[in-house]
């Protein structure tokens, strides 16, 4: 039984992409835009932004610092101001850095908190206020399988991730009774611009657009969560079963970490 309103066919809806410069974001702006969606795409590079208009005519840019609230509240106000409604909104933007408490870096953990979480709050107050008078809308988050439990060099990245899976779970107990869809996006290894700098093996490495096809689907099936690559995250749920003593030595072997 789906745990949403199904979402299949998008010809005419308004869809907010918030991270869409690059990545996941851009590949599934791109995939609804060709579905028929009115696609509003933000981030903080114009010139990405406005390349996707160039390629996709009729979509909107609206470039803004998600961890900028006025940004993020005139952004909004634009787009309504565009198109009068928003029936989607995904949070996609995200920062990522590899980090290890023996090289502990603060300053790159808050930025980590501002962008991956800070600003999904931001959006988050941006929209949810027209979302629930309008009695129907969908709110979709993407985070990560490091959210899962704690991984090596995930110090900055994880905990932030792991938030916004909180949060998706917090807001469905709200929102769901009030007819708003709310979804959570948890990739595995997606080769994008915040990837590229990993220099450690990335197993079940898929391309963004793999990613968009899964995200669309799930939407599609009304899933609260989408996790992917499966043959990669499938292993991963197994791994969040198993008790501390058991985790923390099987991860050391497997990482060498």
């Amino acid at each position: 039984m789906p745990m949403n309103p199904p979402l299949t066919d998008w010809t005419g809806r308004v869809v907010w992409i918030v991270g869409a410069s690059s990545g996941i974001g851009r590949a599934t702006a791109a995939r609804l835009a060709r579905a028929g969606a009115h696609v509003a795409v933000s981030g903080r590079s114009r010139a990405a932004l406005e390349g996707f208009v160039d390629t996709y005519p009729g979509a909107l840019a609206l470039p803004l610092d998600v961890t900028q609230r006025e940004s993020v509240l005139a952004a909004h106000d634009q787009l309504r101001s565009q198109w009068g409604r928003i029936d989607l909104v995904m949070f996609c933007a995200g920062h990522y850095r590899a980090q290890r408490a023996t090289a502990l870096d603060v300053d790159d953990m808050l930025r980590h908190q501002q962008v991956n979480y800070v600003g999904a709050l931001h959006v988050l107050e941006a929209v949810l206020p027209a979302l629930l008078a309008q009695g129907q809308g969908h709110l979709s988050f993407v985070a990560s399988v490091a959210g899962w439990r704690g991984l090596p060099r995930a110090l900055a990245y994880g905990p932030t991730k792991a938030a916004l899976n909180n949060l998706a779970e917090c807001l469905y107990f709200d929102l769901a009774s009030q007819g708003l869809g709310v979804s959570l996006v948890n990739p595995g290894f997606v080769q994008t611009p915040l990837t590229a700098g990993n220099d450690f093996e990335m197993p079940a490495l898929i391309q963004p657009d793999e990613a968009a096809r899964e995200i669309l689907a799930g939407w599609a099936r009304g899933d609260f969560e989408m996790h992917f690559p499966r043959r990669f995250t499938g292993v991963l749920r197994l791994l969040r079963r198993l008790p501390h003593r058991l985790y923390f030595p099987l991860l050391r072997r497997v990482t060498g970490l």
